[in-house]
């Protein structure tokens, strides 16, 4: 073997094990992702359920206003914190501050066990994991950039909450409510589409399955929780029925 031969396998063999290194990254990456984000749904769940289960619990929290704020500036606070420092954070921090995110969520959330049905809790649970498993799909396998879509629904979304701003203060319209969540629903769907497109090119990037490129996937499967709780607590509203 002379020696451009043994150049030329070299850099075969280098090549080689930088493909092997990208391809076995992605699927980690991504089931990462989804198992952050399922891990997340189902601390919101339980403690929702626990907390709404619990007459101390729902006293110590709906008892005094101050309480509920200071959770949803905490919940403020940790998103925030969360996706603005998450190169300066640990990955073990960084997930710890999802996992207390998912649950302040979870306090918050206690609150439909005592307005809707079980049932009817259950049943647009499941029809919103259908509609996001749908999206998420679309999104991960189309050919087509949505990045001009997602741009737009960003801006409606910041309409949409510029809206509910005038609604909770001003107007106070049950209609009104009702056309804010159908188009929060649209802008969701589309959302979960998007950010699943993101996020599968953010990962393919990945050189490796690293803290760094883990950290990435932390705030994934963030991203797409949020498209998830939403979803589910405006599809609740349309559909949900009342105790």
């Amino acid at each position: 073997m002379n020696s451009q031969d043994f150049e030329l396998r070299e850099y075969a063999s280098t090549n080689n094990g930088r493909e092997w290194a990208v391809s076995n990254a992605f699927p980690v990456l991504l089931r990462k992702v989804y198992l952050w984000m399922s891990l997340a749904l189902v601390i919101t769940g339980l403690t929702a359920y626990g907390v709404a289960t619990s007459p101390g619990a729902l006293q110590m929290i709906y008892g005094n206003s101050t309480m509920m704020w200071v959770i949803i500036i905490a919940e403020l606070a940790l998103v925030f914190g969360l996706s603005a420092a998450i190169n300066r954070l640990s990955l073990a921090v960084a997930t710890l501050m999802f996992i207390v995110y998912s649950l302040l969520n979870g306090v918050v959330f206690s609150s439909i066990f005592l307005v809707y049905t079980a049932t009817s809790i259950s049943t647009v649970f499941f029809i919103t994991a259908g509609t996001f498993a749908a999206m998420a799909f679309i999104g991960y396998t189309t050919k087509t950039d949505l990045s001009k879509i997602g741009k737009i629904l960003m801006m409606a979304l910041i309409g949409i909450i510029i809206a509910s701003v005038v609604q909770i203060f001003f107007v106070k319209s049950t209609m009104f409510d009702l056309v804010i969540s159908y188009a929060c629903v649209l802008v969701f769907v589309g959302l979960t589409a998007w950010d699943s497109q993101k996020i599968k090119k953010m990962l393919l990037e990945a050189p490796d399955a690293g803290e760094g490129a883990q950290k990435l996937a932390l705030l994934g499967a963030l991203t797409l929780y949020l498209d998830f709780i939403n979803l589910f607590i405006h599809l609740l509203r349309i559909l949900g029925k009342r105790e």
